[in-house]
């Protein structure tokens, strides 16, 4: 019996019905392994997943730096997606204005539940505007905002013909659609309807990127500017880590589109495609490999001697700055074994940079991903969309003659697309046929399958979310929220890959409560008897 079938044959029939799935052990065959995801977890079940509120305030809008980004709802909800990300940011040549430090919310009570918080909302607004003086204001909605029909879109445009400043609002309630993937789409929407495209500000250079699902947890997006700069190549914005309203209203003038975190933002790397004629290319600087990688892609799509030769020579002396540390890290990891679950691209990302330093990832998923995160992007044409997701409006944009700038024909495209040298140019392979047979993959993950899998798998690190940290480390097993980086990080780029080296290395090698035998080991935590009856 396999680690799959072990696991599954401790649900009921219910539940055995609909995660079976969910959950994959890969063979050696030729067929194709194909996996259910993004679709409603089972009630009660204690999923790692977020809300919609979550996907759309907390990962994409809530990084922007000089918008003033309202939670209408409860203060619960406000505080939940504030500074758990650690999304790092500082003013820039775009704006002086850094609100990443505050959360603002409309503290919704239950007098506002029944009476309605429109007015609330508008008079937070206005304090908004009278304290910090935004450049834009954002309203994302929680679950009771849905349920009670306060309207944040006629309030935005209430504000905006009041204070004269762009205002936006969110239907991002948490329960729209199946996970916080739903507030991503919904966020990528509302940034293409109304603020990319509305800018004029031209690249400096001819080689100009946007990163986009890039958020700059513990400083990952300024880790990957630096190496571009570096290279010669101009980021014009990160989407959405250190971005600002002021800069992504000029996305659209870039020259190429990089895609880091797949699931979170490929909507607007597809709509910018139709609209604008800017390709992407999925991207990965999580990892020694793979940033080389990504950097002569980049190169090679830009197809200029000088490019090419200028990065040939920063992978070089890159690789020679972190030469000595990665040996080492590599020289303590050689052997180990990782489970990883996260969002996004990131469990493909880091089974990457995890062989880089010698450790094999066995378990890996994605809490909120599609079947194409997982299988790539080929298969969308096979993926059938449910109710839950029909909730999230998919908008069409249509070709703008005035911005459309192709930089190459179809048929260039498919050139550069083909081969063993191709590049990932406007698609991704997916995370399934890079794993080997026998590893296992999650998809919507929760505690009791996270316990059963440490048990039968036994891996040595697992790289996950706040909400089972800390009952896998009392399990004895080392753990790293890969999520916010336990406070440290970067973990992109050259030097980054030698930080997460150090912090896995620490975590197994000091990992104390493996040392620790729980009481009720060893001793009845109750004790009791019987009594005959009188």
């Amino acid at each position: 019996m396999n680690s799959r079938e072990k696991l599954l044959e401790k649900y009921s029939a219910k539940v055995y019905k609909n995660r079976k799935e969910h959950i994959l052990q890969l063979d050696e065959t030729d067929k194709v392994d194909t996996i259910a995801a993004n679709t409603r977890a089972i009630p009660g079940v204690m999923t790692a997943r977020g809300c919609c509120y979550a996907g759309c305030k907390g990962v994409v809008v809530g990084p922007l730096k000089d918008v003033c980004v309202i939670t209408h709802g409860p203060i619960g909800c406000g505080f939940y997606s504030w500074g758990t990300r650690r999304n790092k940011a500082k003013p820039d040549e775009n704006t002086e204005k850094n609100f990443i430090p505050y959360c603002f919310s409309t503290d919704m009570q239950e007098s506002d539940i029944v009476f309605g918080g429109e007015k609330k909302l508008e008079k937070a607004i206005e304090e908004a505007v009278e304290l910090f003086s935004p450049k834009c204001i954002m309203i994302c909605s929680t679950c009771p905002i849905g349920l009670i029909g306060d309207d944040v879109q006629a309030v935005a445009r209430r504000t905006e013909a009041k204070y004269g400043i762009p205002s936006i609002g969110y239907s991002c309630e948490g329960y729209k659609g199946v996970s916080q993937s739903g507030g991503h789409h919904i966020a990528n929407n509302g940034l293409m309807r109304y603020v990319i495209g509305i800018g004029d500000k031209k690249p400096k250079t001819k080689f100009s990127v946007n990163v986009l699902g890039e958020y700059n947890i513990g400083g990952d997006g300024w880790e990957e500017e630096r190496i571009l700069k570096r290279c010669g190549i101009e980021v014009v914005n990160l989407f959405t880590g250190d971005a600002s309203y002021e800069g992504l209203k000029s996305a659209h003038l870039a020259h190429l589109n990089l895609v880091m975190c797949h699931r979170s933002i490929n909507y607007i790397a597809e709509m910018m495609k139709t609209k604008y004629g800017i390709d992407w290319l999925k991207v990965n600087f999580i990892g020694v490999g793979a940033t080389c990688k990504t950097l002569r892609e980049i190169a090679k799509y830009f197809n200029d001697p000088q490019l090419t030769a200028r990065v040939e020579e920063v992978i070089k002396d890159e690789l020679a700055v972190i030469q000595e540390d990665m040996a080492y890290y590599k020289k303590k990891l050689t052997g180990k074994t990782a489970g990883i679950f996260s969002g996004g691209s990131r469990s493909h990302h880091y089974q990457v940079l995890l062989e880089d330093l010698g450790v094999k990832t066995v378990i890996a998923g994605y809490e909120f991903a599609h079947r194409d995160d997982y299988e790539g992007r080929d298969i969308i044409p096979q993926i059938k969309e449910d109710a839950d997701n029909k909730n999230i409006e998919s908008i069409v944009v249509a070709k703008d003659e005035k911005h459309y700038h192709e930089t190459y024909s179809p048929e260039e495209v498919a050139a550069l697309k083909s081969g063993d040298c191709g590049i990932e140019l406007d698609t991704y392979g997916g995370m399934i046929p890079e794993m080997d047979a026998g590893d296992v993959v999650v998809d919507d993950y929760n505690h009791f399958e996270t316990d059963e899998l440490i048990k039968s798998v036994k891996p040595d690190i697992f790289l996950s979310g706040i909400k089972d940290k800390y009952s896998i480390q009392k399990a004895g097993v080392a753990s790293r929220q890969i999520h916010s980086y336990d406070y440290s990080g970067p973990y992109s780029g050259f030097r980054g890959a030698v930080n997460f080296g150090r912090d896995i290395a620490m975590a197994i090698y000091t990992n104390a409560w493996a040392l620790v035998t729980p009481p009720w080991k060893h001793e009845p935590m109750l004790t009791g008897h019987l009594q005959e009856e009188k």
